[in-house]
Parts: C-alpha cells; structure tokens; sequence
C-alpha cells in the first residue's frame, strides 16, 4: 500500500480546508461576529498540518483502487473531523457529536439537521454551513485531481472510488483535464443561480447560501421554514436548478462541444426527466385540494419532487401532512437519486434502469431458453462486470439499510421515522418523515441513532464500498506489515 500517498493526498485535503474557512473569517470581520476566531483557529493548523504532510513529496504517485478508497475514507473523515470543531468550541453546537452529525451531513450533501433554530446560528456558522454542501456536492477530491500530480491511472482510481454513480468516464483523455472541466461547468452554473436568485431580489447573503446548498444539493437552510417564505419566482429558479444539478454533467460538457445529438440520446437524461414528470402529476393532482388554487399545488409539487430526487432537501411546505399517496411517491423517489454524474445522491437512476433491465433479461432468457439477448445503455452493450457491479452494489445496500433500519429503531421510535430516517440519511437527502419530517430535526434521535446515521450518510456520499474497504481486515494487515517493514529497513 502507497502509505506516502495517502498522507500526501490527507495534507492536500488539510491545506483546501484550511482555505476554505478562510471566508468564514472574512464573513465575521463584515458582520462583527466573535465566532469568526473560531473558524481562524481551526483554519490556521489545519493550514500548518497540510504543509507538514504535504512537505515530503512521495517517491511513488502510483496506486490503486484499494488505496484510492482508504484515502477517499479518510480524507471524508478527516473533513468532517477539522470542519466540526468551529461549530463544537464556539459552542452554537455545544455537543461534538451534534456538531460532528452537522458536519458530516454538510459535506456529504444530506442536509440533516440537529439544529432547533437555525435563526439562532452565526452567519459565520450559516456560511460554513452552506460551503461544506458547495465543496461536498463535486467533491474535494476532484478539486484535488486537477492539481495533485499522480501517474500510472491514479488519477482515475481516485475519481472512481469519490465520484458518484455506477460507473466514471473520462470527458476528456486525461482525467486531471476531466476534473477541470467539471469544476468549471459546477462553478458556471452556480454563478448562473446566484444571479437569477438576485435579479429576484433575495438578499445577497442568503442568496450565496441557497446557491451552495442548491448546487452541491445539500439541503441546509438558513431559515426555519427553509425555503417556504421566499416569493414564487425563487421557488421556481430554486427548483429547476435543483434539476439541473440532478443531471449527469456529461450532458453539459456535450452541449458546450455542440454535440446536441449525443447529448439527447443520453438514455439515463431521458428516464430521469420522465420521472420526475410522473411524480409532479402524481403529487399534483394529489395534493391539489389542500392548496390554494392549481398553480400554487403545481409549485409545491414541482419543488418537492425536485427537492427530493435530487437529494437536495429544501422545503416549501410540510410535506408531512400531505396525503399518503403524495408522501409515498416522495419516500420512493429519495431511493431513486438522481443522475450519475451529478451532485445528486440516492441509488441512482442509472442503476435502476440497469437493474430493470438485466430483470428483462431474465424474464426474456426463460421464455427463450437459446435467444442470445445484450443488455445495453444508451445503445451500447454492457458487459458482466457492470451487471455484476451493480448487483452487487444493490445487495449490498439493501443489507446495510436493513442493519441501519434495525439499529435506529433499537431506541424504540416508530418504524415511519426510524425507516425515513435511514433513507434520508444513507441516500443523503435531509429531511424524513414523522419525527424527523421537513419541520422537525434529527437533534432527538439517541447518541446510537446520530452514529448509525452519521456511518450512512458518508457510506451514502461515496457509494458503499470506500467506507466498508477502511474497515476491512485486510487493509489494517498490510498498512501493519507496511509499517513493520519500513521499521526494519530504518
């Protein structure tokens, strides 16, 4: 195991984020907030740790895809870890372990709280807030690519194993050129939200905030009633872009090239568009007698259903209340996700549709014992190691839902919040049902229920496995023998 590696690519992971809390303390110089010393004493040795680990360049730039989930883990882990102590030693979340649980759902883009009032929070605690969904949502690690020198087909095991969905394609024939343009069409858009948000007339700070929640489809509000008191026209610009992001980037990166055919055969565009039509129908018409007139339900709808498959958790109304049928169609959607390749999170449509398939298959096989029968994507044929994958994949989470599921309901709350709990949190979408709804918080869950989640909303983030290869046996024998060695050779 390339251990140099690993503590090359931790340092770099320090040092962003020491960067990255430097405009929280700008924040706190123009509002006059004492929190912002907080942001700055944790910013300043995550800086110095960074350039200590960083210092010795590593011999070796190679490695593979068990070390690219091990660092993808920990660098995670280690986020959360540096960007939970402002929020704990300022004491606006007096308990590590809530404000570890804020963190983690910051960064992986779950957007649930444990927050009563988050009226109640600094600005400097707000833009933090808001900044871990930004960087989450594309990932830190991609950040990283565009600049971390690696060889050998690093660049692609470490983008595999933080980059969500089924499969990663490179846009470009170099990967570190593929981050870059991600990174530049993430940053497009978000600018592009942010102006409409003020051409809307919302104030700028809250406008920055919704933006990065949108954009990395976090979910953290800067409001109570979330996005519920904004006027129409923000619901509306908040919705679609909550799409937007929703959508493999691939699909960006072909309409910049001009390739507007190959763009619209995207199979996986198309099934995710024609969901999301479905459920607002659905939702619609389900709901539209508990609103104010047809437009007012078709706004509602809209919002949710893309607030939801998105997995971006914002909220205009309390959907908690409304009919079975329309909390049902919710509930399945935060299974769903939304597109690979996006900010999204959730199994993946692209998954699904797959898995749909490779059922056809089946049917198809036993009906016709001797037909040779290809499951393909976007016309082309996939081949065993994708389906297997991707079974795989599917097993593998229904088992850790079901473990989840049990644990959280050891403290003996209904089976609606425990369930909703765990799909909120493993598919990292916010808020549940019952009593962690759209208008309550996580904040009365058991110490048991916060670690399960907080274990479900990173295994979420990363797709399963780089979360469960860090606890495998194997990895801690051979970081062991690594060590035992090099101490023989010193």
């Amino acid at each position: 195991m390339n251990r140099s590696m690993i503590r090359y690519i931790l340092g770099m992971v320090l040092a962003v984020e020491g960067l990255l809390l430097l405009p929280v303390c700008l924040a706190a110089l123009y509002y006059h907030e004492r929190e912002g010393l907080y942001y700055l004493w944790t910013a300043i040795p995550s800086l110095a740790a960074g350039a200590l680990l960083v210092r010795k360049k590593p011999e070796s730039t190679v490695f593979y895809l068990k070390e690219g989930c091990v660092s993808t883990a920990l660098s995670w882990i280690l986020l959360s870890l540096i960007g939970c102590l402002p929020l704990w030693i300022s004491g606006e979340i007096p308990s590590f372990s809530d404000a570890l649980f804020e963190t983690i759902s910051g960064f992986t883009t779950t957007g649930a709280s444990v927050v009563p009032s988050v009226e109640a929070l600094s600005h400097c605690a707000l833009l933090w807030r808001s900044l871990t969904h930004w960087i989450g949502g594309m990932g830190v690690l991609v950040f990283l690519l565009a600049v971390v020198p690696m060889s050998g087909g690093s660049h692609m095991n470490l983008m595999r194993a933080e980059s969500p969905g089924p499969s990663v394609g490179k846009l470009v024939p170099r990967v570190k050129s593929t981050a870059r343009i991600l990174y530049l069409i993430y940053i497009g858009m978000t600018l592009l939200e942010l102006i409409l948000l003020k051409l809307g007339r919302m104030p700028t700070f809250d406008a920055v905030c919704i933006t990065m929640g949108t954009a990395g489809t976090g979910g953290f509000g800067i409001k109570s009633d979330s996005l519920a008191s904004y006027s129409v026209y923000i619901q509306w610009v908040v919705s679609i872009f909550m799409l937007l992001f929703a959508i493999n980037f691939n699909l960006y990166y072909l309409l910049l090239l001009k390739r507007v055919k190959d763009a619209l055969s995207m199979e996986e565009v198309r099934h995710f568009l024609g969901i999301v039509g479905a459920a607002v129908l659905v939702v619609f018409v389900d709901i539209l007698h508990h609103c104010a007139g047809a437009f007012d339900a078709l706004t509602k709808a809209l919002f949710q259903v893309s607030s939801i498959i998105s997995s971006t958790g914002f909220a205009t109304a309390d959907f908690n209340l409304w009919p079975p049928v329309s909390r049902c169609v919710l509930v399945l959607l935060m299974f769903v996700g939304a597109c690979a390749g996006s900010t999204g999170g959730g199994i993946k449509v692209s998954r699904i549709v797959i898995l749909l398939k490779a059922i056809s298959k089946e049917f198809h096989s036993y009906i016709h014992p001797h037909s040779v029968r290809r499951v393909k994507m976007d016309g082309k044929p996939l081949d065993d190691y994708m389906l297997r994958s991707t079974g795989v994949y599917f097993a593998t989470y229904m088992l850790m839902f079901a473990a989840s599921f049990f644990l959280v309901t050891l403290e003996g709350r209904d089976a609606v919040t425990g369930f909703t709990a765990v799909a909120a949190t493993f598919n990292n979408i916010g808020p549940g049902l019952e009593a962690v709804g759209p208008a309550a918080n996580y904040g009365g869950l058991s110490l048991l229920s916060k670690w399960v989640l907080m274990f479900d909303m990173l295994a979420g983030r990363l797709e399963i496995f780089p979360m469960l290869i860090l606890f495998h046996p194997t990895i801690w024998k051979e970081a062991l023998e690594s060590r035992r060695k090099r101490l023989k050779k010193q």
